[in-house]
């Protein structure tokens, strides 16, 4: 196998496993502990994942399908989370997430998280930021944005488009 885990990750992993009972419980810790280093779960990284953790590389696979923060794609340099739920759709969330997806060229109707063409951004819908009195909410990688207009987002944007 040619994927390469860096050392420090590696006995991160292996401190994990050891904080339960069973490998087998550790893989969301483990899988999580890769997208962070990654960006995203690789098939490679899928494999060793499993072989880690004594489970078939199915077993990992069907984690990183289920869970829709856990990513099989890179998602871009910058990923845009806008806030869904009923109170910041209520505040207009789908017109900021229109809006966005709009000046970045990319389909506002489309499923899951959009990357643009040169991947400084990938664009996704998230459910619930935990932010309900101050929406429309969104998230740039780990920032946090509240009461976000257009131009708000407009100005955020320019901050990451480096």
């Amino acid at each position: 196998m040619s994927f390469v885990v860096p050392k420090k990750l590696e006995r991160e992993v292996n401190r994990l496993v050891k904080c339960y009972p069973e490998k087998r419980s550790a893989s969301l810790m483990v899988l999580h502990a890769l997208q962070e280093e990654f960006g995203y779960i690789s098939p490679e990284a899928e494999e060793w994942a499993a072989a880690k953790l004594d489970l078939k590389p199915i077993n990992i696979h069907e984690l990183v399908t289920f869970y829709p923060m856990l990513r099989e794609h890179d998602p871009g340099k910058t990923v845009v989370r806008v806030c869904r739920t009923l109170s910041c759709a209520l505040a207009g969330s789908a017109k900021l997430h229109g809006h966005i997806c709009s000046r970045l060229g990319l389909d506002a109707n489309a499923p899951g998280l959009q990357r643009t063409k040169d991947g400084r951004f990938g664009v996704e819908f998230a459910e619930c930021l935990a932010s309900c009195g101050t929406g429309p909410v969104m998230m740039c990688n780990d920032d946090f944005y509240e009461n976000v207009s257009n131009d708000g987002a407009d100005e955020i944007l320019k901050k990451y488009d480096e």
